[in-house]
């Protein structure tokens, strides 16, 4: 259901993790004069020994003789860089020079704000805790099953002719929904020691954008026509890349389908959303040479699907008959004859 590269400065040594400089409050007492002189060094006040009165509080000398100790006058650093390294509160004895001589250069403390810790997006931190929810409570288990796309690939091509265009997308959301009505379990939520059945099939369809992941739901994704499935899913990633979604628009799925086919991956598997029993990670159609039924080695394009399922709910035999039945949909070619 993930930035643009940023070019790295020529020559520029490693640089190690900056640590917070003395603007951060210390833990221990800190004489003003002290907590002054460590702002204008770019020291870190956590790390310096205190020797003032019964509870250790760090003085100016205290300072003065960490900075004698640690070699911070032999570090050697560029105004410009020093500049910068003040503007972001870095400490300067964390910082490795690339200069001549180990001088600390500006692309240093570049490098070295570059990898000071960033809040995540909201989107993020909502993405972070749902998904370490699902992954702490559910107890996963996964099912991978590979499907000869040759019927859908047919189908398309015929639907074409007739100036229709139906995306992979499509077939498999309808694939999935109509194998969700013969497997409640699936289409379910475990809430403490009882479950919940969904009376109906309410498919969530990841969509993927440069700052996260959201999941619009299509209802009654089972009893919709296969060209009004295709104009509901279109129109609903077309708003969550505009970031017109509502939170009504994703909220309330049943179950959801998380495709990379387009992104060129063999296989993976997905995490359940929280609410949900089970999602569908679907792979690339990738050309393969197999065994047809009269024994040829002929090349059909294969694609992984691997199913994700609360283990509370199902069990192993369970989800296998169900990747086994959206195998079974997407290559019945009279089936989609049916639905056209």
């Amino acid at each position: 259901a993930a930035p643009a590269p940023v070019a790295a400065p020529v020559a520029a040594a490693p640089v190690a993790a900056p640590a917070p400089a003395a603007a951060a409050p210390a833990k221990k007492p800190v004489s003003p004069r002290a907590r002054a002189f460590a702002k204008d060094y770019l020291i870190d006040l956590n790390k310096v020994p205190g020797t003032g009165g019964d509870v250790g509080r760090v003085t100016e000398k205290d300072v003065k003789d960490y900075l004698e100790a640690s070699g911070y006058n032999a570090k050697k650093i560029t105004p410009a860089a020093l500049n910068v390294a003040r503007e972001n509160k870095l400490e300067l004895l964390s910082l490795n020079g690339s200069g001549e001589g180990g001088r600390i250069t500006l692309a240093d403390v570049k490098d070295a704000v570059a990898e000071l810790p960033k809040p995540m997006s909201t989107m993020r931190k909502v993405i972070a805790r749902r998904l370490s929810e699902s992954k702490h409570v559910m107890p996963h288990f996964y099912v991978t099953v590979s499907i000869d796309m040759s019927a859908v690939k047919a189908k398309r091509a015929a639907l074409k002719k007739q100036n229709i265009s139906i995306s992979v997308n499509v077939f498999i959301a309808k694939a999935v929904a109509l194998a969700l009505k013969e497997f409640p379990n699936i289409n379910a939520e475990c809430i403490g020691d009882a479950v919940v059945h969904k009376t109906k099939v309410n498919l969530g369809i990841a969509v993927s954008l440069d700052n996260g992941l959201v999941v619009p739901v299509i209802r009654n994704a089972d009893r919709k026509a296969l060209d009004e499935l295709a104009d509901e899913i279109a129109e609903q990633a077309g708003k969550a890349r505009s970031g017109k979604l509502t939170p009504e628009d994703m909220s309330g799925g049943s179950f959801t389908i998380s495709n990379m086919g387009m992104m060129n991956v063999e296989n993976f598997c997905a995490i359940i959303n929280p609410g949900e029993s089970g999602i569908l990670a679907v792979s690339s159609a990738i050309p393969t040479p197999v065994v047809d039924k009269e024994g040829n080695i002929v090349v059909r394009d294969m694609m992984k699907i691997t199913l994700s399922v609360d283990h509370r709910i199902v069990d192993g035999s369970e989800g296998a008959k169900f990747v086994n039945a959206v195998k079974a949909k997407l290559e019945d070619a009279a089936l989609w004859d049916s639905l056209i």
